[in-house]
């Protein structure tokens, strides 16, 4: 039976995967993707993160090699996570040009060029006996101004090791500030400042402390980091890291929070990033490996979702593997 008049028919548009591709309002390329990598000093051969099916703490060496193949998928960035051998109350190894990052930084540096931006974490968790990511009152408190130093002088470190881009995590007041700063009086004024400025105390980073050995010794990290509940507070954090001299702005998680990423994106000029967390990554391989669910079509779902909600890049656990797929 044909009706009186025409009908609206969308469906017409999704009757092919070419038609689909053709009017797809979204799409993810491999260079929206950075790869987070964990290097850890003083280890023969790399190690896998048993709670990150997958991932793996790399030597110097291995990971050269996996960077290499990162940047030969088209990956767009690769962000470095260390691993020091000994720590101490200052995270002395986070600044130290000797130091198991800075000595990657120079790796990658030399090996890739401008085939990759090659980005470092910028944080003192990694690196401190205690976990906390700031140096500690006598009471046992994260001192944010003393920290504030420490981190001028991390990124000083990174620059002169080669990184392009460094990510400020710690979630202290005038990070950004004191970085850029330090930066630009050292001569390091094209270094790029990717702010951490969303950074909520989620249960979702789990396995990322196994993975960065970073777990708090005591307490948590809800005195620095942002209560789930806000939003509003998010976007007040992004508006004092621009106005301190980020570049880039960040908001981890993301998939529990991709209103705030589409919040964020709609607020601002800068470029925004959304982190595929370690507990988002390791949800999705439990589940494919117990058969649960189609493991390439859920990663590449996600990663569409980030880039639907205004991100404009993605960290992901699956960086190299995705840009396969997309090419």
């Amino acid at each position: 039976m044909s009706a009186r008049y025409p009908i609206a028919r969308p469906r017409r548009l999704r009757r092919t995967s070419a038609l689909r591709r053709l009017v797809a309002e979204t799409s993810v390329r491999p260079g929206d993707l950075i790869l987070p990598m964990f290097v850890k000093e003083s280890i023969d051969e790399p190690r896998p993160v048993g709670s990150m099916p997958g991932v793996l703490q790399h030597t110097r060496d291995s990971l050269r090699k996996a960077a290499q193949e990162a940047a030969e998928a088209g990956v767009g960035g690769l962000m470095l996570f260390g691993v020091p051998e000994l720590k101490d109350e200052r995270g002395s190894a986070a600044d130290d040009p000797g130091g198991i990052v800075q000595g990657a930084l120079r790796d990658l540096s030399t090996d890739l060029g401008d085939d990759i931006v090659i980005m470092a974490d910028l944080c003192l968790d990694e690196y401190t006996s205690h976990g906390h990511c700031g140096l500690l009152t006598p009471s046992g408190e994260v001192d944010n101004d003393a920290t504030l130093e420490r981190y001028a002088s991390i990124a000083v470190a990174q620059a002169a090791a080669g990184v392009d881009v460094v990510g400020p995590s710690g979630m202290m007041d005038g990070q950004v500030g004191a970085i850029r700063t330090a930066l630009d009086q050292a001569g390091y004024t094209d270094v790029v400042i990717l702010a951490y400025a969303v950074k909520y105390a989620s249960s979702f980073y789990g396995p990322f402390r196994d993975a960065a050995e970073g777990a708090p010794q005591f307490g948590d990290r809800t005195g620095y980091q942002q209560d789930p509940a806000n939003v509003r507070e998010s976007l007040r954090e992004v508006e004092l890291d621009i106005a301190e001299g980020a570049d880039m702005v960040m908001v981890k998680p993301a998939l529990a929070y991709l209103d705030v990423v589409a919040k964020v994106a709609e607020s601002v000029t800068v470029p925004v990033s959304a982190y595929q967390v370690s507990g988002e990554y390791a949800m999705v391989e439990a589940a494919a490996e117990k058969g649960w669910l189609d493991r390439e079509r859920v990663i590449m779902e996600t990663l569409l979702a980030f880039r639907r909600a205004g991100a404009g890049q993605i960290l992901t656990y699956w960086a190299t593997e995705a840009a396969r797929l997309l090419r």
